[in-house]
């Protein structure tokens, strides 16, 4: 059993080191443009949710989108009311990455990390980041394939059954459990990741991983609470508006666990990609559903985050 935990540890570390490659990739490529393009596309709610969107699927992750808004509201070049689009357009943005996972495609494991690592020392300038992007993709595949096969003996223990039992009967467990996970790894991918994997095994039902899906959202608010810290009054209220976004939502979607899973079951018969879809459509529908009224929603947070633009 100590092994297989030890396995798991280093799958769930692998994973977040091939994220990290793949987004630091990314990054490096779009490192000169991506202020201006951000800043550039927010002047409407749509072109800010567009740019959001568009920039999180490329550097595969929200919190790092989230923490580049605030630094851009901290410094006065962006409002907060136009920080908004971009936030939603980052939950919708974060669900590329977990559509890529779903499927698990092991056949590209050694073509990604060969083809990745011949990019690197072939090509010149910025154009050798893209081999560091393919070969982290490949790390994050070979990740996700050790952490499910460790969770395999791990499903054979009478605790760690009764623990997924729980969180299967009551998603208020997979909530909480989710959001646990999400903010000690600061990744909601990562746990998304190990959640698709846990039901790979049969370890968990749909609706428990649904549960601790919804909870990652919640989990990952944890950075831009954090990076929001010492910062002026509108960034803390970028930050607290990703945290009643995400909170609001899984409210709202808590109730219907039961039906919701009825719903992505249709879309596919493999239960990993249900996972998926149903941490895909959650994203949409909440961004979707606070899309048109965020000048509204702006004028709360600043009533309930009241002070002085540079406080």
């Amino acid at each position: 059993m100590y092994t297989s935990i030890i396995h798991l540890f280093l799958g769930l570390s692998g994973f977040l080191g091939g994220i990290w490659v793949m987004r630091h990739g990314f990054e490096q490529m779009a490192v000169e443009k991506l202020p201006s393009i951000l800043k550039r596309f927010v002047k409407t709610p749509t072109r800010g949710l567009a740019a959001g969107t568009l920039v999180t699927a490329l550097l595969h992750s929200s919190a790092a989108v989230t923490v580049i808004t605030i630094g851009f509201v901290s410094a006065g070049t962006m409002t907060f009311a136009d920080s908004l689009g971009i936030i939603l357009g980052s939950n919708i943005g974060t669900t590329f990455t977990t559509q890529m996972i779903a499927w698990n495609p092991e056949d590209l494991i050694i073509p990604c990390v060969a083809a990745g690592s011949l990019l690197w020392f072939v090509l010149r300038g910025k154009r050798r980041y893209i081999g560091l992007a393919v070969f982290g993709f490949g790390a994050t595949l070979f990740a996700l394939n050790l952490m499910t096969a460790a969770l395999a003996p791990l499903g054979e223990t009478d605790w760690f059954r009764e623990v997924l039992t729980q969180a299967s009967r009551n998603p208020l467990y997979g909530v909480l459990a989710g959001a646990g996970l999400t903010a000690l790894v600061q990744s909601s991918t990562a746990t998304t990741a190990l959640t698709i994997a846990m039901a790979s095994q049969g370890l968990i039902d749909l609706p428990g991983a649904i549960a601790i899906v919804l909870g990652n959202n919640i989990g990952t608010c944890i950075t831009a609470i954090i990076a929001s810290i010492g910062s002026p009054i509108a960034a803390k209220r970028v930050a607290a508006a990703h945290v009643i976004l995400n909170v609001a939502g899984v409210l709202a979607f808590l109730p219907f666990v039961q039906t919701f899973a009825r719903i992505v079951a249709a879309f596919s018969p493999f239960l990993s990609v249900q996972v998926a879809t149903a941490h895909t459509l959650f994203n949409i529908l909440s961004s979707l559903a606070v899309w048109p009224f965020i000048r509204a929603f702006a004028s709360l947070i600043e009533w309930l985050v009241p002070g002085r633009r540079d406080v």
